[in-house]
């Protein structure tokens, strides 16, 4: 089965608030489930990529580099501000940071400690400020705070789906 391309994807954010706890543990679990999948993982395939693809290090990568994003995110729905901050479609942050060459428990290690400052934020927001809204840059989209959360998360998983994809292709062992 292929993964269906990120930016392809449509959203409906029709969660009603009382799933934002869930939503927080599942943000949580991103690094365990992460680490779990590669643990043992033989270096050579780390760095292996496929195509003009990225790699399974560039992948965790990416999952960190985006992490300062959400929290701005969370910020604006906080403040209230109309627009969120956009993100760079291009990337640029996971092209030029070089995540091949760094260790793979380094790259796990920088994305399980920026992924707990993010779900500290979320813990951390009152009630009420869960279902302030502000549009979405890309999806041109109203987006509640909850409805970021699942967004985040979902992107996590789609990463965690291709960093499967790479295993499975790289064959046994």
């Amino acid at each position: 089965m292929a993964l269906h391309p990120w930016f392809e994807r449509q959203f409906t954010f029709d969660l009603p608030l009382w799933m934002a706890p869930n939503i927080v543990e599942r943000l949580r679990g991103t690094a365990a489930r992460a680490e779990d999948r590669l643990r043992g993982l033989d270096p050579s395939l780390g760095t292996r990529r496929d195509g003009g693809r990225w790699s399974i290090h560039q992948h965790i990568g990416h999952l960190g580099d985006l992490e300062p994003l959400w929290l701005a995110r969370v910020a604006d729905l906080r403040a209230g501000r109309e627009t969120l901050t956009p993100a760079d479609l291009q990337n640029r942050a996971t092209e030029e940071a070089d995540h091949n060459a760094r260790p793979l428990p380094e790259l796990l290690s920088r994305f399980r400690d920026l992924r707990a400052t993010l779900v500290a934020e979320l813990e951390g927001t009152p009630a009420p400020d869960w279902g302030r809204t502000g549009l979405h840059p890309r999806l041109r989209t109203p987006m509640r705070l909850l409805d970021l959360g699942f967004f985040v998360a979902e992107h996590d998983d789609h990463h965690l789906a291709r960093v499967t994809e790479l295993l499975r292709s790289a064959g046994p062992g």
